[in-house]
């Protein structure tokens, strides 16, 4: 089929190349125009200086470069999405729109709307699976419904990647790309500023995140050779152990399929160690929270299993103070402060310290995951809401494949192991540096008059804790004592 207009919306999929809507609508059409929203549904909802707009504003501002050197043009809307898009179809007189799939529940209703308004403007809605491998109900078990335990998952997806090897195959771009419609009124049209969209420049540029495609591809091709460690150095906060790309897969400026491709290749020639199946196996993971929220939308507030609804959470004055000293790093824990530290000063927290902290707030201090899961959603630089809900419920023991809900983090024992030497700690709780490596992880514990010689008063510069870990594992127990007689 061979259209005359098209239209390409831009969304979590901010590069030009590899793309699976692009490269559909060049082949089809005879002049294509690309589109990006600055959705004001979503934007109204963030706070006024978030790493994530000054992210995605500089990487529009590299795909509507590239899209230039390519013969293209990219305009940019700042308007409701749902009625932005029907509207420039229409002005420009599209055929067609192209877009890459969504799997939120409010993106899905988003997309439905557009494509209603679009039919009834005789326009046609093409939609594609681009930011995972597999989708939907492309993983079934043998008796055709979707896996809700990760790792048999992960072995029928191994397995249908290997007997389909063309799902890692690039949509290229830059052979259609005569397509490009070049813009519209003969030079292309300034970008919004920050400022226009309403919003402050954020410290990204400060802590030296990388924007873009070539962004992306600069963490890629450092993280390359440290890959062959990632099963061990990914455990240690205090090292360089993963990736970092997970606010560019968030964000699309980077290929899954490149990054699956390139890891399974280097597997095949011998390379690799230990660590790239293990890297591997954290992409999956992606797919495979991707389809839990797709087929499983009531997640999105309520627990996977529904019997895990009933716990009675922490409620009123204490619990809410409690609630504000995690979100401050004010728990008296040093690992759990410094990880909630790192979140609030960089947008970023490491994997293993998102496990440690969620655990914490929901097991030691007792208060409803979904209060955390908000909390990160709106901090993460990597916000992704199948991924972030998933790790939640997991940490709450509520989700598929969840860990048991006796299965509680120790933080001191988490600390003692994982940061032995106090280093992360130290970098962002700088107030204890000067308790040895053996006291950092629990100073309460440190005698007074040690903690008096070293300048450091409990309290005024660091605070006790707020539980005992011991005595709030026994009330754990009890509390998740309902899923027991429910189940």
């Amino acid at each position: 089929m061979t259209i005359k207009t098209s239209l390409v919306w831009f969304r979590r999929d901010l590069r030009a190349f590899d793309h699976a809507a692009l490269h559909h609508a060049l082949r089809q059409s005879q002049a294509v125009h690309c589109v990006f929203v600055y959705d004001t549904t979503i934007l109204a909802t963030l706070p006024r200086r978030d790493r994530r707009v000054d992210f995605i504003h500089a990487s529009v501002a590299e795909l509507a470069s590239e899209l230039r050197q390519l013969g293209g043009d990219l305009i940019v809307l700042h308007a409701d999405a749902a009625e932005a898009i029907p509207r420039l179809a229409a002005e420009l007189n599209a055929d067609a729109v192209f877009a890459n799939h969504d799997y939120e529940p409010q993106a899905i209703a988003r997309d439905a709307t557009v494509a209603a308004a679009l039919t009834r403007d005789a326009r046609l809605w093409f939609s594609f699976k681009d930011q995972v491998i597999f989708e939907k109900d492309e993983v079934l078990t043998l008796s055709a419904k979707p896996y809700t335990v990760y790792t048999p998952y992960k072995n029928a997806w191994l397995k249908k990647m290997r007997a389909e090897p063309g799902c890692l195959a690039p949509f290229d771009i830059e052979p259609h790309a005569a397509s490009l419609a070049p813009p519209r009124t003969g030079t292309p049209a300034p970008l919004p500023t920050l400022g226009e969209l309403g919003f402050e420049a954020s410290n990204l540029a400060e802590l030296a995140i990388p924007t873009g495609m070539s962004g992306a591809s600069q963490l890629f091709e450092d993280f390359l050779p440290r890959v062959a460690r990632y099963d061990v150095a990914r455990d240690f906060p205090a090292l360089k152990g993963p990736s970092y790309l997970s606010m560019h897969l968030r964000f699309g400026t980077v290929s899954l399929r490149y990054l699956v491709r390139t890891i399974v290749d280097l597997m095949d020639r011998g390379g690799g160690g230990d660590g790239a199946p293990v890297w591997l196996a954290e992409l999956i993971w992606r797919d495979f929270y991707a389809m839990i929220l797709y087929q499983n939308p009531h997640v999105e507030g309520g627990a996977f299993k529904l019997a895990y609804d009933a716990i009675a959470w922490e409620t009123g004055p204490e619990a809410d103070a409690a609630f504000a000293a995690w979100c401050e790093g004010r728990t008296g824990y040093p690992l759990v402060d410094a990880a909630m530290a790192q979140l609030n000063q960089t947008g970023y927290m490491h994997n293993r310290l998102r496990m440690v902290t969620a655990c914490f707030l929901i097991k030691d201090l007792g208060i409803d995951w979904r209060r955390g899961e908000a909390y990160f959603a709106l901090h993460l630089n990597d916000f992704d809401l199948a991924s972030n809900n998933g790790g939640w419920q997991w940490a709450s023991s509520s989700g598929c494949d969840a860990q048991p809900y006796f299965r509680i983090f120790n933080p001191v024992t988490q600390s003692e192991k994982f940061d032995a030497s106090g280093r992360f700690i130290r970098r962002y709780l700088p107030q204890l540096k000067a308790l040895g490596d053996k006291e950092i992880h629990a100073p309460w514990l440190v005698p007074r008059m040690l903690l008096e010689q070293k300048n450091i008063v409990l309290g005024r510069d660091y605070p006790e804790p707020l539980v005992q870990h011991d005595e709030a594992r026994k009330e754990t127990l009890e509390r998740y004592a309902v899923v027991k007689v429910l189940k």
